[in-house]
Protein backbone atom coordinates (compact mmCIF):
# COMPACT_ATOMS: atom_id res chain seq x y z
CA UNK A 1 0.00 0.00 0.00
CA UNK A 2 1.14 3.52 -0.94
CA UNK A 3 0.20 6.35 1.55
CA UNK A 4 0.06 9.70 1.50
CA UNK A 5 0.34 11.95 4.20
CA UNK A 6 0.42 15.54 4.90
CA UNK A 7 3.88 16.35 6.16
CA UNK A 8 3.11 17.07 9.66
CA UNK A 9 5.37 16.64 12.59
CA UNK A 10 3.29 14.03 13.60
CA UNK A 11 3.82 12.48 10.21
CA UNK A 12 7.55 12.93 9.42
CA UNK A 13 8.30 11.38 12.99
CA UNK A 14 6.41 8.23 11.79
CA UNK A 15 8.53 8.78 8.11
CA UNK A 16 11.86 8.93 10.45
CA UNK A 17 11.00 5.62 12.37
CA UNK A 18 9.97 3.90 9.34
CA UNK A 19 13.41 4.80 7.60
CA UNK A 20 15.22 3.78 11.14
CA UNK A 21 13.03 0.01 10.41
CA UNK A 22 14.41 -0.29 6.99
CA UNK A 23 11.68 0.90 5.10
CA UNK A 24 10.97 3.10 2.19
CA UNK A 25 9.37 7.12 2.35
CA UNK A 26 8.93 9.46 -0.49
CA UNK A 27 9.51 12.57 0.55
CA UNK A 28 9.87 16.37 -0.83
CA UNK A 29 12.68 18.22 -2.38
CA UNK A 30 12.77 21.53 -3.99
CA UNK A 31 13.92 19.63 -7.64
CA UNK A 32 11.71 16.42 -7.35
CA UNK A 33 10.00 13.67 -5.03
CA UNK A 34 12.09 11.44 -3.38
CA UNK A 35 12.27 7.88 -2.88
CA UNK A 36 14.05 7.55 0.52
CA UNK A 37 15.71 4.76 2.70
CA UNK A 38 18.69 5.16 4.98
CA UNK A 39 21.85 5.42 3.25
CA UNK A 40 23.94 3.37 5.62
CA UNK A 41 21.87 0.05 5.63
CA UNK A 42 22.55 -1.77 2.57
CA UNK A 43 19.44 -3.73 2.49
CA UNK A 44 17.07 -0.40 2.95
CA UNK A 45 19.01 0.91 0.24
CA UNK A 46 18.52 -2.28 -2.15
CA UNK A 47 14.43 -1.70 -1.42
CA UNK A 48 14.72 1.11 -3.07
CA UNK A 49 16.49 -0.47 -6.49
CA UNK A 50 13.80 -3.02 -6.21
CA UNK A 51 10.85 -0.92 -6.00
CA UNK A 52 12.07 1.08 -8.77
CA UNK A 53 13.44 -1.57 -11.19
CA UNK A 54 17.10 0.52 -11.02
CA UNK A 55 20.22 -2.01 -12.03
CA UNK A 56 22.13 -1.29 -8.52
CA UNK A 57 25.33 -0.24 -10.55
CA UNK A 58 23.62 3.10 -11.04
CA UNK A 59 24.10 5.08 -7.95
CA UNK A 60 22.17 6.60 -5.69
CA UNK A 61 22.20 10.25 -4.19
CA UNK A 62 22.57 10.73 -0.40
CA UNK A 63 20.77 13.32 1.28
CA UNK A 64 22.45 14.82 4.49
CA UNK A 65 21.43 17.46 7.02
CA UNK A 66 22.23 20.87 6.90
CA UNK A 67 25.50 21.61 8.79
CA UNK A 68 26.57 17.72 8.56
CA UNK A 69 30.14 17.07 8.88
CA UNK A 70 30.91 15.62 5.20
CA UNK A 71 33.94 13.21 6.36
CA UNK A 72 30.53 10.92 7.54
CA UNK A 73 30.58 10.12 4.40
CA UNK A 74 33.78 11.37 2.03
CA UNK A 75 37.52 10.92 2.03
CA UNK A 76 38.02 14.28 1.00
CA UNK A 77 35.92 17.72 0.80
CA UNK A 78 38.48 19.80 -1.43
CA UNK A 79 38.23 23.85 -1.25
CA UNK A 80 36.13 23.75 -4.44
CA UNK A 81 33.87 21.92 -3.16
CA UNK A 82 33.25 23.93 0.17
CA UNK A 83 32.88 26.77 -1.71
CA UNK A 84 29.93 25.08 -3.81
CA UNK A 85 28.50 24.45 -0.36
CA UNK A 86 29.14 27.49 0.97
CA UNK A 87 26.92 29.37 -1.74
CA UNK A 88 24.41 26.97 -2.93
CA UNK A 89 23.24 24.49 0.05
CA UNK A 90 21.02 23.32 1.03
CA UNK A 91 20.03 23.92 -2.48
CA UNK A 92 19.74 21.67 -5.97
CA UNK A 93 23.04 20.84 -6.19
CA UNK A 94 24.87 17.40 -6.04
CA UNK A 95 28.45 17.26 -5.68
CA UNK A 96 30.39 13.83 -6.27
CA UNK A 97 33.43 13.16 -4.55
CA UNK A 98 35.84 10.64 -3.19
CA UNK A 99 33.90 8.39 -0.81
CA UNK A 100 35.21 7.65 2.76
CA UNK A 101 36.12 3.46 2.88
CA UNK A 102 33.50 1.38 4.46
CA UNK A 103 30.66 3.83 4.12
CA UNK A 104 27.63 3.89 1.39
CA UNK A 105 28.77 1.19 -1.17
CA UNK A 106 25.40 0.16 -1.91
CA UNK A 107 24.31 3.99 -2.32
CA UNK A 108 27.07 4.37 -4.80
CA UNK A 109 26.85 2.09 -6.77
CA UNK A 110 29.88 0.55 -6.01
CA UNK A 111 31.92 3.04 -7.03
CA UNK A 112 34.99 4.82 -4.85
CA UNK A 113 32.66 8.51 -4.98
CA UNK A 114 29.88 9.14 -3.47
CA UNK A 115 26.98 11.88 -4.93
CA UNK A 116 25.85 14.02 -1.86
CA UNK A 117 23.25 16.98 -1.43
CA UNK A 118 21.77 19.48 1.15
CA UNK A 119 18.13 20.15 0.23
CA UNK A 120 16.91 23.14 0.53
CA UNK A 121 12.85 21.78 0.91
CA UNK A 122 11.89 22.43 4.61
CA UNK A 123 10.42 19.10 4.78
CA UNK A 124 13.31 17.26 3.43
CA UNK A 125 15.26 18.94 6.18
CA UNK A 126 13.07 18.34 8.81
CA UNK A 127 12.67 14.85 8.18
CA UNK A 128 16.72 14.72 7.90
CA UNK A 129 16.72 16.10 11.55
CA UNK A 130 14.25 13.66 12.79
CA UNK A 131 15.69 11.13 11.35
CA UNK A 132 19.32 12.39 13.08
CA UNK A 133 17.97 12.81 16.33
CA UNK A 134 16.81 9.26 16.05
CA UNK A 135 19.52 7.66 14.78
CA UNK A 136 21.77 9.38 17.40
CA UNK A 137 19.60 7.95 20.73
CA UNK A 138 20.54 4.51 18.81
CA UNK A 139 23.79 4.74 17.37
CA UNK A 140 25.48 8.16 18.47
CA UNK A 141 28.30 8.75 15.94
CA UNK A 142 26.88 6.44 12.81
CA UNK A 143 26.96 8.97 9.35
CA UNK A 144 23.30 10.11 8.81
CA UNK A 145 22.10 10.24 5.29
CA UNK A 146 18.79 9.85 3.08
CA UNK A 147 19.69 7.90 -0.21
CA UNK A 148 16.47 9.13 -2.74
CA UNK A 149 16.57 8.91 -6.19
CA UNK A 150 13.41 10.57 -7.95
CA UNK A 151 10.30 8.65 -6.77
CA UNK A 152 9.50 6.80 -10.01
CA UNK A 153 9.93 3.79 -11.70
CA UNK A 154 13.83 3.76 -13.31
CA UNK A 155 13.61 5.78 -16.58
CA UNK A 156 10.06 7.19 -16.06
CA UNK A 157 8.76 11.02 -15.86
CA UNK A 158 10.29 12.66 -12.08
CA UNK A 159 7.22 13.10 -9.85
CA UNK A 160 6.94 16.82 -8.47
CA UNK A 161 3.56 16.15 -6.83
CA UNK A 162 2.79 13.08 -3.61
CA UNK A 163 -0.29 12.59 -6.63
CA UNK A 164 2.34 11.41 -8.86
CA UNK A 165 4.53 9.12 -6.73
CA UNK A 166 1.30 7.15 -5.59
CA UNK A 167 -0.06 6.64 -8.99
CA UNK A 168 3.95 5.69 -10.24
CA UNK A 169 3.53 3.04 -7.25
CA UNK A 170 -0.12 2.52 -7.81
CA UNK A 171 0.31 -1.14 -8.19
CA UNK A 172 1.24 -1.72 -4.93
CA UNK A 173 -2.17 -0.32 -3.75
CA UNK A 174 -1.88 3.25 -3.56
CA UNK A 175 -4.42 5.42 -1.61
CA UNK A 176 -4.42 8.89 0.53
CA UNK A 177 -5.23 8.83 4.49
CA UNK A 178 -5.48 11.32 6.90
CA UNK A 179 -3.37 12.36 9.55
CA UNK A 180 -4.69 10.02 12.17
CA UNK A 181 -2.95 7.14 10.56
CA UNK A 182 0.64 8.51 10.16
CA UNK A 183 2.09 5.63 12.44
CA UNK A 184 0.19 2.75 10.54
CA UNK A 185 3.49 0.49 9.44
CA UNK A 186 0.69 -1.39 6.23
CA UNK A 187 2.39 1.05 3.98
CA UNK A 188 5.15 -0.20 1.55
CA UNK A 189 6.01 3.20 0.65
CA UNK A 190 4.75 6.51 3.11
CA UNK A 191 4.87 9.90 1.08
CA UNK A 192 5.10 12.92 2.33
CA UNK A 193 2.87 15.08 0.78
CA UNK A 194 4.71 18.44 0.57
CA UNK A 195 3.09 20.00 -2.10
CA UNK A 196 4.27 20.62 -5.73
CA UNK A 197 8.49 21.24 -6.04
CA UNK A 198 9.06 24.46 -6.85
CA UNK A 199 12.10 23.66 -9.16
CA UNK A 200 10.10 20.78 -11.02
CA UNK A 201 13.98 19.26 -12.04
CA UNK A 202 16.50 17.05 -10.78
CA UNK A 203 19.65 18.62 -9.29
CA UNK A 204 22.71 20.18 -11.22
CA UNK A 205 25.82 17.67 -10.64
CA UNK A 206 28.89 18.58 -10.55
CA UNK A 207 32.07 15.86 -10.00
CA UNK A 208 34.78 17.13 -7.74
CA UNK A 209 36.39 14.08 -7.39
CA UNK A 210 39.40 14.11 -10.23
CA UNK A 211 40.30 17.87 -9.38
CA UNK A 212 43.67 17.61 -9.45
CA UNK A 213 43.41 15.71 -13.26
CA UNK A 214 40.68 16.76 -14.58
CA UNK A 215 38.96 19.84 -13.06
CA UNK A 216 35.52 20.12 -12.06
CA UNK A 217 33.31 18.39 -14.04
CA UNK A 218 29.64 19.24 -15.04
CA UNK A 219 27.67 15.80 -15.51
CA UNK A 220 23.73 17.11 -15.56
CA UNK A 221 22.80 20.62 -15.45
CA UNK A 222 20.25 22.03 -13.10
CA UNK A 223 18.70 25.25 -11.70
CA UNK A 224 22.11 25.85 -10.49
CA UNK A 225 23.89 26.74 -13.86
CA UNK A 226 27.43 26.21 -14.94
CA UNK A 227 27.90 30.20 -15.19
CA UNK A 228 26.59 30.52 -11.37
CA UNK A 229 29.35 27.48 -10.72
CA UNK A 230 31.89 28.97 -12.18
CA UNK A 231 31.07 32.52 -10.77
CA UNK A 232 31.46 30.64 -7.13
CA UNK A 233 34.88 28.89 -7.85
CA UNK A 234 36.57 31.03 -10.47
CA UNK A 235 36.99 27.95 -12.40
CA UNK A 236 35.84 26.74 -15.76
CA UNK A 237 33.68 23.22 -15.61
CA UNK A 238 35.14 20.48 -17.84
CA UNK A 239 32.07 18.30 -19.90
CA UNK A 240 31.65 15.14 -18.53
CA UNK A 241 34.05 12.43 -20.30
CA UNK A 242 34.19 8.88 -20.63
CA UNK A 243 36.39 8.29 -17.49
CA UNK A 244 33.04 10.37 -14.99
CA UNK A 245 31.72 8.39 -12.40
CA UNK A 246 28.69 7.31 -12.85
CA UNK A 247 25.83 9.73 -11.54
CA UNK A 248 21.78 9.67 -11.04
CA UNK A 249 19.54 10.67 -14.64
CA UNK A 250 22.90 11.34 -17.02
CA UNK A 251 21.92 8.31 -18.92
CA UNK A 252 20.93 9.08 -23.07
CA UNK A 253 17.40 7.70 -22.96
CA UNK A 254 15.70 8.99 -19.03
CA UNK A 255 12.67 11.20 -17.92
CA UNK A 256 10.59 9.32 -20.39
CA UNK A 257 6.88 8.96 -20.93
CA UNK A 258 5.53 5.97 -22.21
CA UNK A 259 3.66 8.15 -25.58
CA UNK A 260 6.65 8.40 -28.43
CA UNK A 261 7.54 11.86 -27.86
CA UNK A 262 9.19 14.09 -30.69
CA UNK A 263 10.81 17.32 -30.42
CA UNK A 264 10.03 19.80 -33.52
CA UNK A 265 10.53 22.60 -34.61
CA UNK A 266 7.59 25.66 -34.87
CA UNK A 267 7.67 25.06 -38.76
CA UNK A 268 5.79 21.09 -37.96
CA UNK A 269 3.13 22.59 -35.98
CA UNK A 270 1.12 24.04 -39.00
CA UNK A 271 -0.41 20.51 -39.65
CA UNK A 272 -0.53 18.40 -36.14
CA UNK A 273 -2.88 15.15 -36.51
CA UNK A 274 -6.02 15.41 -33.65
CA UNK A 275 -4.89 12.77 -31.95
CA UNK A 276 -1.31 14.10 -31.10
CA UNK A 277 -0.60 16.08 -27.57
CA UNK A 278 1.59 19.40 -28.59
CA UNK A 279 3.19 21.83 -26.14
CA UNK A 280 3.99 24.71 -27.92
CA UNK A 281 5.76 28.43 -27.89
CA UNK A 282 2.39 29.86 -28.78
CA UNK A 283 -1.04 28.69 -30.44
CA UNK A 284 -2.66 29.23 -33.17
CA UNK A 285 -5.24 31.00 -33.66
CA UNK A 286 -7.07 28.26 -36.35
CA UNK A 287 -6.30 25.47 -33.58
CA UNK A 288 -9.03 23.79 -31.77
CA UNK A 289 -7.46 20.88 -30.26
CA UNK A 290 -7.97 20.11 -26.40
CA UNK A 291 -4.24 18.39 -26.26
CA UNK A 292 -2.67 21.59 -27.81
CA UNK A 293 -1.33 24.14 -24.64
CA UNK A 294 1.05 26.65 -24.46
CA UNK A 295 4.16 26.54 -23.02
CA UNK A 296 5.48 29.03 -20.23
CA UNK A 297 7.97 31.15 -22.14
CA UNK A 298 10.65 31.37 -19.84
CA UNK A 299 13.20 28.66 -18.53
CA UNK A 300 12.37 28.74 -14.79
CA UNK A 301 8.70 28.38 -15.07
CA UNK A 302 9.41 26.13 -18.04
CA UNK A 303 11.16 23.34 -15.86
CA UNK A 304 9.16 23.68 -13.07
CA UNK A 305 5.91 22.54 -15.25
CA UNK A 306 7.71 20.01 -17.58
CA UNK A 307 6.97 17.13 -15.49
CA UNK A 308 3.42 17.46 -14.76
CA UNK A 309 2.98 18.34 -18.55
CA UNK A 310 4.43 15.26 -19.71
CA UNK A 311 2.62 12.99 -17.08
CA UNK A 312 -0.58 14.41 -18.39
CA UNK A 313 0.06 14.21 -21.84
CA UNK A 314 1.20 10.43 -21.06
CA UNK A 315 -2.86 10.28 -19.51
CA UNK A 316 -4.33 12.50 -22.84
CA UNK A 317 -4.46 8.94 -24.53
CA UNK A 318 -2.29 10.86 -27.44
CA UNK A 319 -0.94 8.66 -30.05
CA UNK A 320 2.32 10.92 -29.56
CA UNK A 321 3.49 13.88 -28.13
CA UNK A 322 5.16 16.65 -30.37
CA UNK A 323 7.32 19.64 -28.24
CA UNK A 324 8.03 22.38 -29.82
CA UNK A 325 12.16 22.70 -29.11
CA UNK A 326 13.06 25.54 -26.65
CA UNK A 327 15.76 28.18 -27.64
CA UNK A 328 19.32 26.33 -27.74
CA UNK A 329 20.48 28.91 -24.98
CA UNK A 330 22.64 28.84 -21.84
CA UNK A 331 19.24 29.83 -19.85
CA UNK A 332 17.64 27.05 -21.18
CA UNK A 333 20.53 24.03 -20.74
CA UNK A 334 18.77 22.11 -18.02
CA UNK A 335 15.54 22.18 -19.86
CA UNK A 336 16.85 21.17 -23.04
CA UNK A 337 18.91 18.28 -21.32
CA UNK A 338 15.68 16.47 -19.57
CA UNK A 339 13.81 16.86 -22.70
CA UNK A 340 16.46 15.20 -24.70
CA UNK A 341 16.71 12.38 -22.80
CA UNK A 342 12.66 12.07 -22.13
CA UNK A 343 12.31 12.04 -26.31
CA UNK A 344 15.42 9.29 -25.99
CA UNK A 345 13.40 6.95 -24.26
CA UNK A 346 9.67 7.79 -24.71
CA UNK A 347 7.66 4.95 -26.43
CA UNK A 348 9.31 2.25 -25.06
CA UNK A 349 7.07 0.65 -22.72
Amino acid sequence: MVKIEAATRLAIESAAARLDAGSLVAFPTETVYGLGADASDPQAVAAIFRAKGRPSNHPLIVHVPEGSDLAAWAADVPPVAARLIDRFWPGPLTLILPRRAGVGDAAAGGQATIGLRCPGHPIAQALLAAYALRRSGRDRGAPVGIAAPSANRFGHVSPTSAAHVRDEFADTGADIYTDADAADASASILILDGGDCPVGIESTIVDCSRLDTIGPVLLRPGHVSAAMIEDAIGVELRTADPDAPRASGTLAAHYAPATPLRLVDAEALRGVPDDVAVWSRAKPASCSGSRWRVAPPDAVTYAHELYAALRSFDASGAREIWIERPPLTAGWTAVNDRLNRAAAGSGSR
